[in-house]
């Protein structure tokens, strides 16, 4: 039974990882859906995806193209803004790309909302824990704290810890809530970061009410295990799937907050039903850390190439050591709370890949970022 409010909702970015499995549930519960998506060539190929829910209504646009946005968003009563240009590493070197799809293509959506008749009642978008930069960390002395990114100096003489910066000393990691103040490491976390705070700030202002999630780690079936900038859980199938070793930087015991992707549209849709939810900036993650060299372990071990891990003791400019998600308010204004453990999560990924193509482009992706200096 859909919310008294809404009956036809756009998914921008809807043939996408997330953005399927957000389709999927809202035609599940009864709304209308309509799609608008580019199939992107690094995702899709300029395909369809065999798993597009056919009960929704697909439009192949952009929203870098106003008139896309301006015919998607007819007769719609709520918009989930989920499309982007998503990849950490590549944003710094394609600039531009990156800010038009993930600024320019929300200017355009706030373009239309103030200046264009509509009957659109809520905007829902999703940012990133990458414009967090480092998370929080506990100081003995200081308490909680923000130590900036790492040195390149320091990392370099592979001293991959953070310290405190007021007295120097040994922090350890501590959740990050939605108060810590942004640092993004990339033009990606900058781009959601600004998107973000235009979204709240229009939304206040011409009082349409709007909720933003802030994506941790997020991993599960449909990410592309064929593009080399997506999440580090795919990358590593897509190695291994290929015979070739997981390849860790650092010393492998950086941490992430890693979500399941079906933890992730239910909290979607409480923002989308729930009136707490109004003008609210969540995080969406596990609530722990999880070690890099953990997750390679237990998807080689699913996939039965135990040995194929390389901790290659390299690094990447700008890479956070920790960050993990306080999830306390969400829990408390949504009731929401993972129901996914990492490990039944991961299992259902290795199944789901068993059939997939999974072209290994990492190396090449490597050695862009090396060509760049990063």
């Amino acid at each position: 039974m859909t919310h008294k409010k809404y009956r036809k909702i756009l998914v921008t970015g809807g043939a996408g990882f997330i953005g399927s499995f957000l389709v999927d549930e809202l035609v599940k519960l009864g709304y209308q859906v309509r799609i608008l998506d580019n199939l992107e060539d690094q995702v899709h190929q300029g395909k369809k995806p065999k798993y597009l829910n056919r009960n929704a209504e697909f439009i192949k646009g952009d929203v870098r193209k106003i008139s896309d946005l301006k015919r998607s968003i007819d007769r719609v009563d709520a918009v989930f803004h989920l499309a982007a240009a998503v990849g950490v590493g590549q944003s710094n070197y394609q600039i531009k790309k990156y800010v038009d799809t993930n600024i320019g293509g929300t200017v355009n959506l706030l373009e239309l909302l103030i200046n264009t008749q509509h009957q659109i009642k809520k905007l829902i978008t999703i940012s990133s824990m990458t414009g967090y930069g480092e998370g929080n960390y506990f100081c003995k002395k200081d308490n909680i704290v923000r130590p900036p990114l790492r040195e390149e100096k320091r990392l370099r003489e592979k001293d991959w810890n953070l310290y405190c910066p007021k007295c120097n000393g040994e922090v350890t990691p501590f959740p990050t809530d939605e108060t810590a103040l942004d640092f993004p490491n990339s033009i990606y976390g900058l781009s959601k970061k600004n998107q973000q705070d235009m979204v709240f700030l229009i939304g206040k202002l011409y009082n349409i009410p709007t909720t933003v999630l802030r994506g941790f780690n997020i991993y599960g079936p449909r990410q592309s295990l064929s593009n080399p900038y997506t999440g580090v859980t795919a990358i590593f199938i897509s190695r291994l799937k290929n015979d070739k070793p997981a390849v860790i930087f650092e010393d492998g015991l950086q941490t992430r907050d890693f979500v399941s992707v079906h933890d992730v549209i239910n909290a979607f849709i409480l923002a989308l039903e729930e009136d707490k939810a109004n003008y609210q900036l969540f995080n969406i993650g596990s609530g722990k850390g999880t070690t890099i060299l953990e997750i390679a372990q237990t998807i080689s071990s699913l996939l039965e190439k135990k040995d194929l891990i390389d901790i290659n003791q390299d690094f990447r400019k700008n890479d956070i050591r920790h960050c993990f998600a306080d999830i306390s308010k969400v829990e408390r204004l949504l009731d929401w709370k993972p129901k996914i453990s990492l490990e039944k999560g991961l299992k259902e990924l290795i199944e789901w890949s068993g059939n997939e193509v999974a072209e290994d482009k990492f190396s090449k992706a490597q050695q862009q970022l090396k060509s760049y200096g990063l």
